[in-house]
C-alpha cells in the first residue's frame, strides 16, 4: 500500500472517526472524540499533493484548483470508505477525511430511544434530523433508511453530497445519487426531478437554502416521505433556522406549510462513554401533534418544549429528558450530561427527582 493507504489503515484499525493531513504536522486521527497525532514525520507539502492526486481524478482536481475546496467520496477496497473534504490553507493543501462505518446499525446497537421505530414508520410529510457536525446524523439516518428497506417494498430516492453509507437493496429498492455527479450541482434542481422519478421516500443530504425548504415541503404536500438533515442543535432552532433561510414576508407561510406537513424532527447530541471508549446519543424528539402544530402557527415555539415534555407517552422527550436516563442508566456521567445541556439547571432538578412547572422536559424519578 502507499503511504496514504497506511495512514487511512490506521485510523481503521484504531477506531478512528476522523483523519487530519495538515503540512507541518504529523498525520492526526480523531478517536472517541480526542484528537492523537500520529508517531511520524511531519507532512510536507509535496506530501498532500501526492495524496490529493492518489485520491481524486482530473476532473475533481480542476474543481479544487478553482474552487480551493472539494467535497467527495472515497473507496478504497480492503481498507474502507471516507468522506473527503479537501482545502488550501497556509498556502498548502489541507484534507480532512471522515470514516464511514461499512455496516449499518441498528437502533438498538446505536442506543436510540424506541420511538425512532415511529419515526421511521412514518408514511408521508417530512421529517428532520438534526445536529452538529459529528453529532451521527448520517449514521442515524442510515439506520432509519434500512429500517424501512427491510419493511417496506417502497422506492427510495437518495439525493447526497457526497455519498457515504451504501445501501444495497432489501424489501424496498434504493437509488442512491451523488451532487454534482449523479445529478446537477444543487439539492432543489436534484429533487425536482426525483418528483418524476416514482419516489415513496426521498431522503436529502442537507437543507441549506430556502428553495430547497421549498422543494422538500412541495414533496411532502403531494403525499411522499421526505427526510432531510440540517445543521442545527435542538428543536426550537431548528425551526427557527428554517424560518431563517426564507424572507420575512414568507414567515407566516412557512409556519403554516410546517404545522401542516412536519411529523417529526429529531435532534441529537453524542457523549462519551464513562470508559472513555465509545459515545452514546442524547435524543431530543418531538412529533407534529394537534398541540405542537397550534405553536408553530401561532409563532409561539418558546412553549413547545413544555409540549415535548406532556407527550412523553406518545414517544417524545427532551434533550433533558434522554439525559437523565442515560445517566440514571450509567451510560454517560453527570458532568459530560451538564456539558452538554441546554438548561443544566432544570437538569440538575430533573435528576434529584424536582420538577417545577417551568421545567424542560422532566420525567419521573423511578
Amino acid at each position: 500500500m502507499s503511504y496514504f493507504q497506511d495512514i487511512l489503515a490506521y485510523a481503521v484499525k484504531h477506531g478512528a472517526s476522523d483523519i487530519h493531513l495538515t503540512v507541518g504536522s504529523p498525520p492526526a486521527v480523531r478517536i472517541d472524540g480526542t484528537i492523537h497525532f500520529i508517531q511520524a514525520e511531519k507532512l510536507m507539502p509535496k506530501d498532500t499533493e501526492a495524496f490529493l492526486e492518489e485520491m481524486t481524478t482530473e476532473e475533481q482536481r480542476k474543481d479544487f484548483h478553482q474552487h480551493k475546496n472539494l467535497d467527495m467520496a472515497l473507496g478504497i477496497p480492503n481498507v474502507g470508505r471516507f468522506r473527503v473534504n479537501l482545502l488550501r490553507q497556509r498556502g498548502s493543501i489541507g484534507i480532512v477525511m471522515r470514516l464511514v462505518k461499512g455496516k449499518i446499525l441498528d437502533f438498538a446497537m446505536l442506543h436510540l430511544p424506541p420511538a425512532m421505530e415511529k419515526v421511521a414508520d412514518m408514511r408521508r410529510g417530512l421529517v428532520l434530523v438534526t445536529g452538529t457536525m459529528r453529532s451521527g446524523k448520517s449514521t442515524t439516518l442510515a439506520s432509519i433508511i434500512d429500517w424501512i428497506n427491510q419493511r417496506h417494498s417502497h422506492h427510495i430516492i437518495m439525493l447526497e453530497d457526497p455519498i457515504e453509507f451504501l445501501h444495497r437493496n432489501k424489501k424496498a429498492i434504493i437509488t442512491q445519487r451523488e451532487i454534482s455527479i449523479d445529478t446537477s450541482s444543487n439539492f432543489q434542481t436534484a429533487l425536482r426531478a426525483a418528483m418524476r422519478e416514482d419516489p415513496d421516500v426521498i431522503f436529502i443530504g442537507e437543507m441549506r437554502d430556502y428553495e430547497t425548504f421549498q422543494a422538500a415541503i412541495a414533496a411532502a404536500e403531494t403525499g411522499h416521505l421526505v427526510f432531510c438533515t440540517l445543521n442545527t442543535t435542538n428543536v426550537i432552532m431548528t425551526l427557527e433556522h428554517i424560518l431563517d433561510l426564507a424572507p420575512a414576508h414568507h414567515h407566516d407561510q412557512v409556519r403554516l406549510q410546517l404545522s401542516q406537513q412536519l411529523r417529526a424532527c429529531v435532534a441529537q447530541r453524542l457523549l462519551p462513554t464513562p470508559d472513555g471508549k465509545g459515545r452514546i446519543p442524547a435524543v431530543e424528539i418531538m412529533f407534529n401533534s394537534s398541540a405542537i402544530a397550534a405553536l408553530i402557527r401561532e409563532n409561539n415555539l418558546k412553549q413547545i418544549p413544555l409540549a415535548i415534555a406532556a407527550g412523553k407517552e406518545e414517544g417524545m422527550q427532551s434533550l433533558n429528558m434522554s439525559l437523565v436516563g442515560l445517566v440514571r442508566e450509567k451510560l454517560v456521567t453527570e458532568e459530560e450530561a451538564l456539558l452538554v445541556s441546554d438548561n443544566p439547571d432544570d437538569f440538575k432538578m430533573n435528576l434529584q427527582g424536582i420538577y417545577l412547572g417551568s421545567t424542560r422536559g422532566a420525567i419521573p424519578k423511578e
